[in-house]
């Protein structure tokens, strides 16, 4: 069998078959395989005049089919069934080849996996790819990472389908060595978490507080997607609440169970941010809002309503529904950037910890198209990394501290009126709860501190003098002594 493709994709379920698509559209030669080869015969029978396809029915005619030095591109569920391609793979491949794993992986295996097949002479790119199906055959964006030596090979294949942004920028960057791919796509869709709970705690105050139909909230945000919360989010948002059911011709939204699933990045961002010391408290509270609508019995147990008026909604007092709803738009705006902010802030402490020169700036633009969290502002967030406003934090860039301070009187208003009758909004209350908790002269830590050197001698630091300091609370004089440093 001749080596006649210079890509190869293994798994063609419904993103894999998109990205080979595309491939083959921009004038790629693409090798595909599949486990169960039924795939790959409907993908060349419907779509076998896009481009040039090679099809394999095993791991070895499928390497068989790539020039060298090879490269193949995994679309395959994450963990095991990973790890068995990888395998099969790398039982036939050379030193030089590449395999690069586009999955949702977790970024310590993609560490792994790089390490591994480096001692065999194999490039591993662990690489990020958001914009779901539609943007793996339209244009999605890309994070790779890996080496050098691989981004330079793959560079004029993933440019050629990567989403381009309004300038024409292709929206693909090298991100980092081994894992950093993975782990900025990771952080990306916990950004999408809180950005997506809070949309839905913005629908919720204003179907239950305000008594509003989906039509009617969907027309809200489709005006919203004219302001500067123009997004692909806010923009899908309409589209859902105005769609009927094809069965009762009742709003979608109505009929669709309230539970809304997880595959684990969003678990990863937050369990990550611990481990680094970040808090990334609106991300974590939009997890655990889909951990909550999940408990069934403990919601049928809890239920129940106790402001809700005759008219079936919440009684919220405001001076008119529309002067209300301009104010959740400016709390949605404030938490959002928020949200972007903490997310940031983990990407540029795991760059430090992992040794990954990350350009924040460019992986703000690579966003602007393609993926799921594009939006208008992140043409400022990447300003602001390139001028160094916002090394330190977003929210202390010019743009976005003005865009809060505009804000945040709104943003206080709607998180006290939901707290006052019972609508749960945890992104809003936990982002606004970052935002003073930054702002505080001091926090109240100090107590804490003190606590844990009572219970537990783990010391404490003064604000007027140097070094480790306990106190000897068993003892009669509860003598102060400095520990060593």
């Amino acid at each position: 069998m001749s080596a006649e493709a210079n890509v190869g994709v293994v798994g063609l379920a419904a993103m894999g078959a998109s990205l080979a698509r595309n491939l083959a559209r921009h004038g790629n030669r693409v090798a595909v395989y599949n486990r169960h080869y039924s795939r790959t015969e409907h993908l060349l029978d419907d779509y076998g005049d896009e481009g040039e396809f090679y099809p394999a029915k095993t791991v070895k005619e499928f390497v068989d089919l790539l020039e060298r030095p090879r490269t193949a591109i995994i679309m395959v569920k994450a963990g095991a069934a990973t790890d068995a391609v990888i395998d099969e793979l790398a039982e036939y491949m050379e030193p030089g080849d590449i395999i690069v794993d586009g999955g949702n992986s977790y970024f310590k295996d993609t560490i792994r996996r790089e390490k591994e097949l480096r001692a065999k002479g194999l490039h591993f790119v662990g690489m990020g790819v958001s914009g779901g199906e539609e943007g793996a055959l339209l244009g999605p964006s890309m994070m790779p990472g890996g080496s050098d030596a691989s981004w330079e090979r793959l560079k004029p294949i993933l440019e050629s389908i990567a989403a381009k942004a309004d300038d024409g920028e292709p929206c693909v960057m090298h991100v980092g060595e081994n894992g950093a791919g993975h782990f900025v796509k990771m952080v990306h869709n916990g950004i999408e978490y809180a950005d997506m709970q809070l949309i839905a705690e913005s629908y919720d105050i204003m179907r239950r507080g305000l008594g509003m139909t989906p039509d009617e909230i969907g027309d809200v945000f489709a005006r919203w997607n004219g302001t500067d919360l123009d997004s692909y989010l806010i923009e899908i948002t309409a589209e859902v609440l105005h769609k009927k059911d094809p069965q009762t011709g009742k709003p979608l939204v109505d009929v669709i169970l309230d539970h809304a699933g997880m595959k684990g990045t969003g678990t990863w961002t937050v369990q990550t941010a611990l481990e680094l010391g970040v808090p990334v408290t609106g991300i974590a509270e939009a997890v655990f809002a889909r951990g909550l609508s999940d408990q069934t019995a403990l919601r049928d147990k809890a239920q129940a309503d106790p402001f809700e008026g005759p008219d079936g909604h919440i009684e919220l007092g405001v001076e008119t529904r529309e002067a209300f709803i301009e104010r959740i738009r400016q709390a949605l705006y404030a938490s959002k950037i928020v949200a972007y902010a903490q997310g940031f802030n983990e990407i540029s402490r795991a760059a430090e910890t992992y040794g990954w020169d990350i350009d924040m700036a460019h992986l703000a633009r690579i966003w602007r198209a393609g993926c799921i969290i594009r939006a208008k502002f992140l043409d400022r967030i990447s300003e602001a990394f390139e001028d160094g406003a916002a090394d330190v934090s977003l929210l202390f860039a010019p743009y976005f501290k003005q865009g809060i301070e505009a804000s945040e009187s709104d943003w206080r208003h709607v998180v006290a009126t939901t707290a006052e009758v019972g609508l749960p909004a945890p992104v809003f209350s936990s982002s606004l709860a970052y935002f003073d908790g930054l702002r505080a002269r001091r926090l109240p830590a100090a107590l804490i501190q003190g606590q844990r050197d009572l219970f537990g001698a783990h010391t404490y630091r003064r604000v007027d003098q140097p070094g480790a300091w306990h106190i000897l609370w068993a003892e009669p004089g509860q003598r102060e002594v400095r520990m060593a440093d």
